[in-house]
């Protein structure tokens, strides 16, 4: 509404303006067949009116002021010009995107006019050589004035819209940071808590049943799940602490790394798992999302040696290669057929995890013959 009131006022003032300037020529008088009356006036009064429509119809402003000035000419009032009362006109169609309409109106006033004023005995070396050029320069300044206008005003338009996308895409982008860091913490959720559960369940069974034969090896037991709670509690802190407070790091459970291998180990041995571990070619520093999901696919699939396998010993094997870590965990587990059912959260967790760093987990097992998981993460993650 603003802006519109803004418009309005500002073609009312050039509608002033231009009358000004042409009933001041008009006023001057320098000659013609016919004094300047109410007629002529009332023509400079329309000029002036027309500016008002100039933005909704610029063709008919251009248009009604050439037929105008023309019909001004026609009877014989005195001259004012050719470029000066159309300037305006010539300005809002070129302004409009009218710019071959503009030209073409100039062009036949221009011929026009000078066709009748040769005819009318006026002299060519004058008219010719000095009136026309600067009429042409009136009339082109005016045209182009109007096309840089239209021009600048589309650009700018332009600049918006672009940076409308820009925002756009950068509030897209943050809203799949956001659903992807939420992905992140659930599927580190599943793994911290499916890994504490099974070596909670474990040892639960190794305290009951040697509560009564064997106190000590119960008490040991019972000093596993307090440790394996202990943890757990310590990464529920961790990343509650991370959900409260983006921005600092203090009391934030250490990030997933192979460099806590040993604890994971640890924790799967003292579950009832034997757990051999061996190490191909020569380690070298990973990218950390890399190290996070490798941390996260062993413990995963620790987890189901302990708690779905049923299996006594495991063989965990991290091989480092030039562009690419492979992870193989195997069990002499019982195994299942994999095509009986969907796959459980577990394994469609570590396969989300690689597949977003361009990797591959690939889970093969049957019945008896344990479980195989194989895992290849490049070393340089996708971006």
């Amino acid at each position: 509404m603003i802006e519109g009131n803004r418009e309005v006022a500002g073609d009312a003032a050039l509608g002033v303006a231009v009358s000004a300037v042409v009933a001041v020529a008009v006023t001057m008088d320098l000659g013609g067949h016919r004094a300047p009356d109410a007629a002529a006036y009332a023509f400079v009064a329309g000029l002036g009116a027309l500016m008002l429509v100039r933005r909704r119809f610029p063709v008919l402003a251009l248009v009604a002021t050439a037929t105008g000035l023309l019909a001004y000419y026609a009877a014989g009032y005195p001259p004012i010009g050719l470029a000066l009362p159309v300037a305006a006109a010539l300005y809002s169609a070129a302004e409009a995107g009218r710019l071959m309409v503009a030209s073409a109106v100039a062009a036949a006033l221009v011929v026009v006019s000078t066709t009748f004023r040769l005819r009318d005995g006026e002299d060519p070396g004058y008219l010719l050589g000095f009136e026309l050029a600067s009429t042409l320069g009136l009339m082109v300044a005016a045209i182009a004035l109007g096309a840089a206008v239209r021009a600048t005003r589309l650009l700018r338009a332009e600049q918006r819209r672009s940076a409308d996308l820009a925002a756009a895409e950068r509030e897209r982008e943050a809203g799949r940071r956001v659903q992807e860091e939420r992905l992140r913490i659930a599927r580190d959720l599943h793994d911290v808590l499916g890994h504490t559960i099974a070596v909670i369940s474990v040892q639960a069974d190794v305290a009951r049943e040697a509560l009564d034969g064997d106190p000590e090896a119960a008490r040991s037991a019972l000093a596993v799940i307090r440790r394996a709670g202990d943890d757990a509690i310590g990464e529920l802190r961790g990343t509650l602490g991370l959900l409260r407070d983006q921005g600092g790091g203090e009391g934030r459970a250490p990030a997933a790394s192979l460099r806590h291998l040993d604890t994971l180990v640890a924790a799967a041995t003292a579950g009832g798992l034997a757990v051999e571990l061996a190490t191909e070619g020569e380690p070298a520093p990973l990218p950390a999302v890399v190290d996070g999901a490798a941390c996260r696919i062993v413990q995963e699939a620790l987890t189901n040696c302990l708690r779905h396998a049923g299996a006594s010993r495991a063989e965990l094997r991290l091989r480092y290669e030039r562009d690419r870590l492979r992870v193989t965990v195997s069990d002499d587990g019982r195994g299942a057929d994999l095509t009986a059912g969907p796959a459980g959260r577990g394994l469609t967790g570590m396969r989300e995890r690689a597949a977003l760093l361009g990797g591959r987990v690939v889970v093969t097992s049957r019945p008896g013959a344990g479980f195989r998981v194989e895992a290849s993460l490049p070393l340089v993650a996708r971006r």
